[in-house]
């Protein structure tokens, strides 16, 4: 940053400050990026000692008020483990004791190898691969390398510890029931709650169930059966079996298309068969419209029949009715004996005159 000359404000001299170097302003704010983005610090590092230096632990501060946000200074709280195999559940613990107070600066303590096989056992991973692992959590502000099984005071004033963080089940070692027994009888002791479900041993009892699995996987990816501690005989028992695994597989892959290329198949035979149904009686209904009892030929042919037959012999109605009659009605007065009876209407045939002359009518000619 390059100064210019001075100028008078507000009746003070000051620095009247020229535009700032990009390259310099990068450097200025990766400086102010780096507190946030690089791993916690060790114990023994810079950092940490000067972080543990700005420290009045003169001042004492009571869970109560370093809940409420009445703390004087950062909240110092202390969380130890081993932290084999760094996983969810190990980050939701920091994650807790980060959380429990505001303005809390989360120290974790990790056990060594040496101690660590001492007191509970072979470790998958190293020290160095642990401590690594959970300095990199984000919720941690510094890592306590090779850290005590037990607590004790020269520890806590050493590292100005107020709480220590941990579940709230009895953790018992050697002649103790619960190493924590101190810390809670001092009022020092922050509740955490495990996360069910998982550990480290739970993840551990997966491998060891599907053993088998891992085995075949690594040889597969190139592990060599040194590496993997396991014998001649076990090595090519697992290979073939994977062999055989692959080939069931790849059976199973061609059944299943088999299968589908089969219900496919059906499939269209079910809808070709359908098309064909419904063609069939379509055909059915054109044909019995056409040649059945009541279809269009008979019909037809009935009606052509009709025709004919009137065609040959037409039937004439005559109305009997209208045909007069030869000679009038007798009137009412005249007698039964002088007048002849009544003429009687008869059918006549189309070449028989409508006229007839009464038997009893005496012609010109008689006479």
């Amino acid at each position: 940053m390059q100064v210019g000359k001075k100028r008078l404000r507000n009746g003070q001299a000051v620095e009247s400050r020229q535009e700032q170097d990009p390259e310099s302003e990068s450097r200025e704010s990766e400086s102010k990026l780096g507190s946030a983005i690089h791993p916690a610090p060790f114990h023994t590092d810079e950092e940490a000692q000067i972080e543990r230096e700005k420290c009045n632990y003169s001042i004492k501060i009571s869970l109560e008020d370093a809940k409420a946000g009445k703390a004087s200074r950062r909240v110092r709280v202390y969380a130890d483990g081993i932290y084999d195999m760094f996983h969810s559940g190990h980050a939701r613990q920091l994650m807790q004791a980060k959380m429990a107070c505001p303005n809390t600066y989360l120290i974790i303590g990790v056990c060594d190898d040496e101690l660590t096989n001492e007191m509970k056992g072979r470790t998958v991973m190293n020290e160095n691969e642990r401590y690594e692992a959970v300095r990199h959590c984000r919720y941690v502000d510094e890592v306590i390398t090779g850290a005590p099984w037990a607590l004790t005071d020269e520890f806590l004033e050493k590292h100005k510890i107020d709480f220590v963080a941990h579940d709230d089940i009895p953790y018992a070692t050697g002649n103790s029931n619960d190493v924590y027994a101190t810390i809670k009888a001092r009022g020092m002791f922050l509740t955490t709650q495990r996360t069910e479900g998982i550990s480290t041993t739970d993840v551990i009892a997966r491998i060891i169930k599907d053993y088998n699995v891992y085995v075949r996987r690594n040889l597969a990816r190139g592990y060599t059966a040194k590496e993997l501690n396991v014998s001649f005989m076990k090595e090519k028992k697992i290979q073939l079996t994977e062999k055989y695994d692959k080939l069931m597989d790849k059976s199973k892959e061609i059944s299943k298309e088999l299968i589908d290329k089969m219900k496919e198949t059906r499939d269209k035979g079910n809808d070709l068969f359908h098309r064909w149904e419904e063609r069939s009686k379509e055909l059915l209904g054109n044909f019995l419209d056409l040649f059945g009892k009541d279809g269009r030929i008979s019909h037809w042919m009935k009606e052509s029949r009709d025709k004919l037959g009137r065609a040959i012999s037409p039937v004439r109605n005559i109305d009997v009715d209208t045909i007069p009659s030869c000679s009038p009605k007798p009137s009412v007065s005249s007698t039964s004996s002088s007048s002849p009876p009544p003429w009687k209407k008869s059918r006549f045939d189309s070449d028989i005159s409508p006229t007839r002359i009464p038997f009893n009518d005496i012609s010109d000619d008689e006479d």
